[in-house]
C-alpha cells in the first residue's frame, strides 16, 4: 500500500523553491532541502527517487504556474484585440515575481547545466507557440507589422523582461542605497512600469496605421 504524502512532496518543493536561486542545479543539496522541509532524507528519495527528478520537478512546478496563467488569460481574452498585450502581460508580472528563480535557471542554462537546458528545450516551445499564434493572427488582421514571428517575441521579451531580471538583479543584490532601490523598483518591477513597456513593446510591433490602441488596464 502506498505510504501517505502528508504534502511532504510540496515542503520538499517549497524549500527548493528558496534554496535554488542561491545554490543553482550544480550546488542544491539534497540533505539541505530535506532539512530545509523537515523532511527526513529517506521522504525525500520516497518522493523523489534522485535529485535530478527533484531539480527537474521544481522546474517545472514554476514553469506551470507561468503557463497556467497565461492561458487562463488566454481563454478570457483570446478574441480581444488586445489578446497579445493580456499575454505579454501574464508571462511579465509571473517573471518580476520570480525573477531570482528564473535568473538562475537562465544562468545555470547558459553554463552547460544539462538539467536547466533540457528543461528550457522542452518547455521555451510552449508558450512560444502560444505567442505566435496570437502574432500570426494579429498580422493576418493587419495589427501586428510582418515582422519574422522570432523578431516580435524579441521585441516583446526584450521590452519588458529584460529589465526585470537585469533590474531585478541589482535591486535584489543588496549593494545599492535603499532610495536608489525603491526608486529603481517603481521603475522597473511595478505594475505601471510593465504596462509602460508593454505600450512601448506593441507599439513598435504594430502595423503601419495601426499605431494608437486602447490601452486595456485591470
Amino acid at each position: 500500500m502506498p505510504r501517505p504524502s502528508r504534502n511532504l512532496d510540496h515542503a520538499l518543493l517549497a524549500a527548493g523553491r528558496e534554496l535554488f536561486p542561491e545554490r543553482g542545479c550544480a550546488a542544491l543539496s539534497v540533505r539541505e532541502v530535506a532539512d530545509a522541509a523537515g523532511v527526513n532524507l529517506g521522504m525525500f528519495h520516497y518522493h523523489f527517487k534522485s535529485r535530478d527528478v527533484f531539480l527537474r520537478a521544481l522546474m517545472q512546478q514554476a514553469y506551470e504556474e507561468m503557463f497556467t496563467r497565461l492561458t487562463a488569460e488566454l481563454s478570457l481574452h483570446r478574441e480581444d484585440p488586445e489578446s497579445l498585450r493580456f499575454a505579454v502581460r501574464a508571462i511579465g508580472r509571473w517573471v518580476r515575481d520570480n525573477r531570482r528563480f528564473l535568473a538562475r535557471v537562465l544562468a545555470d542554462a547558459l553554463g552547460g547545466e544539462k538539467c536547466a537546458r533540457d528543461f528550457l528545450r522542452d518547455n521555451l516551445p510552449r508558450h512560444f507557440a502560444v505567442l505566435q499564434g496570437i502574432i500570426v493572427a494579429g498580422q493576418e488582421e493587419g495589427r501586428i507589422a510582418r515582422l519574422p514571428v522570432p523578431q516580435v517575441v524579441g521585441m516583446c521579451a526584450g521590452s519588458v523582461a529584460m529589465p526585470i531580471l537585469f533590474g531585478g538583479a541589482l535591486i535584489d543584490g543588496g549593494e545599492m542605497p535603499p532610495a536608489m532601490a525603491k526608486a529603481l523598483t517603481a521603475a522597473l518591477l511595478s505594475d505601471a512600469a510593465i504596462d509602460q513597456r508593454i505600450d512601448l513593446a506593441l507599439a513598435a510591433i504594430a502595423a503601419p496605421g495601426k499605431t494608437k490602441r486602447k490601452r486595456v488596464r485591470k
